[in-house]
């Protein structure tokens, strides 16, 4: 006798199957607990198909009923069990086509990849022309290949939980550390029902982190506050809100700066950042003047895509522009993660072929702002789970990621699942192109010696380009800048009526690469105050600046045309090598090649003059390299 099943599509509605059940009792049976699922006693239903699974355990129609059933009251793991074991004991058929469908996205939710690949085959197989699932389960099988591969060629370890004082919430996501590792921010939820709010834990002494707390009574309100990034030196704060009076969206980006230890009052980002869609997820760069973010606007590849928005000279921020292809895809584009390099973008994304849900991905910057292709992060960093956010410190070492924590008994909402954070050591296929560290202090004047705010910019000395640009604080004097490897950089401190500091870092030959501390000094802008400029290269024995002093002497120029009723001196020095007089010849052509580059370029000649000291002024003992090389140099006197 042909009875008819009831199977629950993908979508949740209700179809009818025929399907033959010979054994009398069993018909009964299973005639009972179609009519309680019609009249949606589920419950009741389960019951009297639980009976039937133990009466008769060979069948499988009441298994796969069982399963639809459990599945329509979000009972997952039931039902993913109960239609496997159905569709285990029943012949391939296209009348359960659909089943075949239901169970292979069941076994993709709890990571049984072979499962699934046999039921999305089975699907494809059986299922009508035209049904519109197809290319969908075509692509799961993709999917399944590839995560069968990636789980069988692990790369790094397993994310490890971490312990106490953190993961004290039910929820907490979103995690971020500045770049000398001193504090991570994340978004906590005590409960399912609470409002989002943003908290700081400081590292103690011991590297381990401390007592997590509310970020700050000026950025935690009654509204969500969440999904929140820092710059590298930890003042400028971007996060999301949603639902505030006079916002752009539903959500929106905020921001938010640092003095001291107080934070401003948030500002919404406006019109060329924010839509009338949904705006989230920010992450900054280490400087804290580019953002990526994740928007539902119009005009994207997909729901979700990434954007990306740059601080302008005005203080404003530019329209924020679609990241494209081959970053966005079809799919959800979400959670970006730009490292402190800034060479590097991980982000989460489903449109991609990978563990079957939103994996996390990372591709590298090119020229002209172009991205690489974007590059799976493979098995354990992904599983069968949705992925959410990561961070990887600026020194390539140590990662952070939230991962949801397996069901509890009652917790059927995916939502409900609690959250929690864990740490990994960075395997070095996941690792950012190029590793960072940083130099950090404070900048001071140097007569009255109180810290002052300046302006603090590091430029590529291969490619003239500005690389970081913050300013210390107003209050404490203290900055932070981010420095990567393989790089020789020149970094200038500057503030009005100050004569600017020059300073180089070379690591493009290196195998120390530690963090620094720096203090600066700023001379006042006084007559007979002088610095010396550290960014003009010559070769040995000869006069002609190299192309890489053009990023020092650029900024004489700069520095000239904002001062321009200052005269200076450009004095050359060398060290006591070779004879007296050759010395004195080439400090003097060494100052001069310095003194026409910025006639040249328009300062005026009545302005500047130019000498040769030779070896008479050194700063230290010509006894070692290191105290030699400190005495040639090029010097800036204010007249």
């Amino acid at each position: 006798m042909l009875f008819a099943v009831l199977s629950i599509l993908p979508g949740g509605s209700i179809v009818a199957q025929n399907i033959p059940i010979a054994n009398t009792k069993a018909r009964n049976l299973f005639a009972k607990a179609q009519q309680q699922a019609q009249e949606r006693n589920f419950d009741k239903a389960i019951e009297t198909l639980t009976v039937l699974n133990q009466k008769f355990p060979s069948m499988g129609e009441p298994y796969v009923l069982k399963g639809s059933l459990l599945k329509a009251m979000g009972e997952s793991r039931g039902a993913y069990e109960a239609y496997r074991n159905g569709l285990s004991k029943l012949p391939l058929t296209p009348a359960r086509s659909l089943d075949y469908y239901t169970l292979a996205d069941l076994a993709m939710s709890f990571g049984d990849y072979a499962t699934a690949s046999d039921n999305y085959k089975r699907y494809v197989k059986t299922a009508p022309k035209g049904q519109r699932f197809v290319s969908r389960a075509q692509r799961q099988l993709l999917n399944c290949d590839f995560a069968g591969k990636a789980i069988a060629n692990p790369i790094g370890l397993t994310p490890v939980r971490l312990g106490e004082p953190l993961n004290t919430f039910r929820f907490q996501y979103f995690p971020a550390l500045t770049a000398d590792n001193r504090f991570l921010l994340y978004t906590a939820r005590p409960t399912a029902q609470s409002d989002e709010d943003l908290y700081i834990s400081k590292q103690n002494k011991d590297g381990s982190l401390g007592q997590p707390v509310p970020i700050s009574t000026a950025i935690n309100t009654p509204y969500n506050e969440g999904a929140g990034t820092i710059s590298g030196d930890g003042k400028t704060l971007v996060f999301a809100s949603c639902d505030r009076p006079n916002a752009v969206g539903n959500c929106d980006l905020y921001i938010s700066r640092r003095t001291g230890n107080n934070w401003s009052k948030p500002l919404n980002l406006g019109r060329n950042v924010n839509s009338a869609e949904w705006d989230s997820q920010p992450t900054l760069s280490a400087d804290g003047r580019t953002l990526y973010f994740t928007s539902t606007r119009r005009g994207g590849k997909g729901q979700e895509d990434l954007y990306v928005t740059s601080l302008q000279p005005d203080g404003t921020w530019s329209l924020a522009r679609n990241l494209g292809e081959p970053v966005n895809t079809p799919g959800k584009d979400m959670a970006p993660f730009i490292h402190a390099s800034g060479t590097t973008l991980y982000y989460v994304t489903d449109g991609l072929v990978g563990m079957g849900g939103l994996d996390v991905y990372r591709c590298e910057q090119q020229v002209s702002n172009k991205w690489s292709d974007p590059q799976n992060l493979g098995y354990p960093l992904n599983t069968f789970e949705n992925e959410a956010s990561l961070f990887i410190s600026s020194d390539n070492r140590r990662g952070l990621c939230s991962r949801s924590r397996a069901a509890e008994p009652g917790v059927k909402s995916e939502r409900e699942r609690p959250v929690e954070l864990f740490a990994f050591e960075v395997p070095q296929p996941v690792r950012a192109r190029e590793t960072s560290t940083y130099t950090q202090g404070r900048v001071f004047d140097a007569v009255t010696k109180k810290p002052i705010q300046a302006d603090v910019q590091l430029y590529d000395l291969l490619t003239d380009e500005l690389t970081q640009y913050v300013t210390s604080d107003l209050e404490e004097g203290d900055y932070t800048v981010v420095l990567n490897e393989g790089r020789q950089y020149a970094m200038y401190a500057a503030a009005d009526k100050y004569l600017m500091k020059s300073l180089s870092f070379d690591y493009s030959d290196k195998h120390s690469f530690d963090p620094l501390t720096l203090d600066i000094y700023l001379e006042p802008l006084r007559a007979g105050r002088s610095i010396v400029l550290n960014n003009l290269f010559f070769e040995t024995n000869a006069f002609d600046l190299k192309p890489k002093s053009r990023t020092e002497l650029n900024r004489l120029i700069q520095f000239m045309r904002q001062y321009q009723d200052v005269a200076v001196e450009i004095s050359g020095h060398t060290d006591d090598i070779g004879a007296d007089a050759d010395n004195m010849t080439l400090s003097q052509n060494r100052a001069r090649s310095v003194y026409t580059y910025l006639i040249e370029h328009g300062v005026k000649a009545a302005r500047l003059r130019y000498k040769g000291y030779g070896e008479t002024r050194p700063l230290s003992a010509n006894d070692t390299e290191q105290r030699r090389q400190q005495n040639r140099r090029i010097e800036f006197r204010i007249l």
